[in-house]
């Protein structure tokens, strides 16, 4: 299909449910792990506490790649699971912070990210199905600039609550979760409906090519048997350069999930100096953890409108290295650091990171696919982030409480390793556009 470019406004509206969706990570990042230490869990329970995020990104993302690629209805072909997601994650966030028990929130977590998942994975086709490849990288970074945007308001509400409008951070009667928190929480569902229903009244997406035939190939796709068999033959057939980018991706999300599982408990016992989870100096250092993700997604807001352009003139892949490394500096900066402002200099190395991280493999990754396609890659693709979760959710209590001594800041300086092996990882990988372009200039010069 010869997709039409589309406009700064255009690109705006079909990224701007990612706003939404942010909220749901960004509450989720900044405070579930101050969330299952409020209800009674020790360090090193809290990795198999995490374990939703992942598992259900392994299980979710491929099957609704693949039915999102074999849908078309009144709303289209992504736009049903955009809004289906949104509704179930507005419910499990209005019911998050009323958990009165760690089971209750553990089991929140599971249907919160299931449903995430359930609007985010289609999002990254939708971008691949409307866009022309020469747009696909200013796609991407937008989903980064409202990725970065929602992050900063979501990690950042409960310390904006308790600063700004005065209200109790401490929690109160029969309440284990402060009341800040819980506020959030009922604020991010409201966030995340609204932006994805802008998106879904936005921006329509293109019919299939071919409807009739769409229709004839639905018909004869039958079983969920069928459907899990096609997907394992999709990571059978999978491109060369979507499996140069799996160890990369492994890296890089295993030294994410270390920073949050551990970033703002490591702030409030290892800069703050919290003797408990009960002290006030502990919220007070969790809640500063929540405006230093802020800050790196404010970072990861401004730097993804440099990125486009920086891409352009050192490559993508030389851009996400740099930007890796980046990451790396500022998670490794943190262990000679006892000053709670200059933390915010850490995670401003973390927030440009974040930009790419979010766009440049999926803009490289989108040139390599088969078009009909695009939605089950985009969840096998899945496969590279929510491993290294996994392993990190199952094993990583063993090593905080057998290696580490249950040393927060540990586990963040070993976020910062894995980042900088990514970002070497990152040199073989063999971009499709990038070498077209290459051999364009070539052959206009030998011309």
């Amino acid at each position: 299909m010869n997709k039409p470019r589309r406009s700064f406004w255009q690109i705006w509206n079909m990224s701007f449910g990612f706003l939404g969706i942010q909220f749901g990570w960004g509450l989720q990042m900044a405070n579930m792990s101050a969330i299952y230490e409020y209800l009674g869990a020790s360090a090193d329970r809290i990795p198999m506490l995490w374990l939703a995020a992942p598992l259900t990104g392994l299980l979710v993302q491929p099957l609704i790649g693949h039915a999102s690629d074999h849908t078309w209805g009144r709303l289209g072909r992504r736009r049903p699971y955009f809004l289906t997601g949104a509704l179930l994650s507005s419910f499990a966030l209005l019911l998050m912070p009323r958990s009165s028990a760690l089971w209750m929130a553990a089991g929140l977590l599971w249907v919160l990210d299931a449903s995430i998942n359930i609007s985010m994975e289609p999002f990254r086709a939708f971008v691949a199905d409307l866009l022309p490849e020469e747009q696909r990288t200013e796609g991407f970074a937008m989903q980064s600039l409202f990725i970065g945007l929602g992050a900063v308001v979501a990690s950042a509400l409960p310390w904006i609550l308790t600063n700004w409008f005065h209200l109790h951070s401490e929690a109160t009667g029969a309440h284990a979760i402060p009341l800040t928190i819980r506020l959030s929480f009922y604020m991010g569902a409201v966030a995340f409906l609204g932006a994805v229903l802008w998106t879904i009244f936005s921006t329509p997406e293109y019919p299939p090519e071919n409807l009739d035939e769409f229709h004839r190939m639905k018909s004869e796709r039958r079983g969920i048997g069928q459907n899990v068999a096609e997907i394992f033959e999709s990571i059978r057939l999978m491109p060369k350069t979507m499996r140069q980018l799996a160890p990369v991706q492994l890296m890089t999300w295993l030294g994410l999930f270390c920073m949050w599982l551990y970033f703002p408990v490591a702030v409030a016992h290892n800069v703050f100096g919290a003797p408990s989870e009960k002290s006030p100096i502990y919220t007070a250092g969790v809640e500063w953890a929540g405006i230093c993700f802020g800050l790196y997604s404010a970072v990861c807001f401004v730097w993804s409108f440099a990125l486009p352009g920086l891409a352009k003139h050192l490559g993508r892949r030389h851009t996400h290295s740099l930007c890796l490394a980046a990451g790396a500096i500022g998670l490794i900066s943190v262990a000679v650091i006892h000053n709670k402002f200059l933390l915010l200099l850490s995670m401003t190395g973390v927030g440009i990171a974040w930009a790419s991280i979010l766009s440049m493999p999926y803009a490289i990754l989108a040139g390599s696919l088969p078009e009909e396609k695009t939605g089950v890659y985009m969840g096998i693709f899945n496969f590279f982030i929510v491993t290294p979760e996994i392993i990190a959710s199952l094993f990583f209590g063993w090593v905080m409480n057998h290696l580490l001594h249950n040393n927060r800041l540990a586990a963040v300086i070993a976020g910062g390793v894995f980042l900088l092996i990514a970002a070497l990882l990152m040199q073989r990988v063999h971009d499709p556009f990038e070498a077209a372009t290459k051999s364009k200039t070539v052959s206009a010069a030998q011309s």
